[in-house]
């Protein structure tokens, strides 16, 4: 059961629920069944609580030392860059060399998820050697820097490498990006630097991760042991 409820929050819990309810009218348009049981049933979400698993530092590595013979090496790529920037995969699958000021070492690009183009749309992440690997060099006759299959394989191949590595955690692509903000907060960054590189256009969105950082430094100290004194 605390199984369940932990699984019954944010995003996943309120899709489901509005898909539940259509087959519900469905039924009872179709004489199915005669009274519709969500007449009135409210699922609240609480848009500041962060739900979905994430990776440690720790586990980060962890996963990226954990390879096998059916792995994908472009998933792998793409997923390590995730970790490393924050990305959304609708963006992060539209990405091209031409993002990439190979000089000034710097990733810019226009958000999918954000209509029209303003300030706040445009996301600039500077590029560390380790991306600028992942990156790798531009070629004559290539435009897009990733080449993945379809969400859903990247997603299934994302468990499998979960699990190979020994992680009991449900990690989803977006679990990816919402890993880099937890991590990058809890190693120092102010809250204002980690909205501009994942392109909230203020503060309200980026909060939910100073609240699981909060979190996590309450779990660290809880996990000394106690002393009799």
């Amino acid at each position: 059961m605390e199984y369940l409820e932990s699984r019954s929050t944010g995003e996943g819990a309120l899709t489901f629920y509005k898909r539940f309810k259509k087959v519900i009218k469905y039924a009872v348009e179709h004489n199915v069944i005669t009274k519709n049981p969500c007449t009135g049933v409210v699922c609240k979400v609480d848009e500041n609580a962060l739900t979905k698993d994430i990776l440690s530092v720790e586990e980060m590595k962890k996963l990226i030392n954990t390879k096998y013979p059916e792995q994908n090496p472009e998933t792998r790529r793409a997923f390590i860059f995730t970790l490393y920037t924050g990305i959304r995969f609708c963006d992060l699958i539209e990405l091209k060399f031409s993002n990439v000021d190979y000089s000034n070492k710097i990733l810019k690009f226009n958000q999918a998820k954000t209509k029209g183009k303003s300030s706040t749309s445009w996301v600039n992440i500077p590029l560390n050697g380790t991306l600028l690997s992942l990156i790798g060099e531009k070629p004559e006759n290539e435009d897009y820097i990733f080449h993945l299959p379809s969400q859903t394989m990247c997603l299934k191949t994302l468990r499998h490498w979960v699990k190979r590595a020994g992680i009991d955690k449900h990690i989803t692509w977006h679990g990816g990006r919402h890993s880099f903000a937890v991590n990058i907060l809890n190693n120092g960054a102010n809250i204002k630097t980690v909205a501009s590189l994942l392109g909230h256009s203020g503060l309200k969105h980026t909060e939910k991760y100073t609240r699981a950082v909060d979190s996590l430094k309450e779990a660290a100290i809880n996990s000394l042991p106690k002393l009799e004194l």
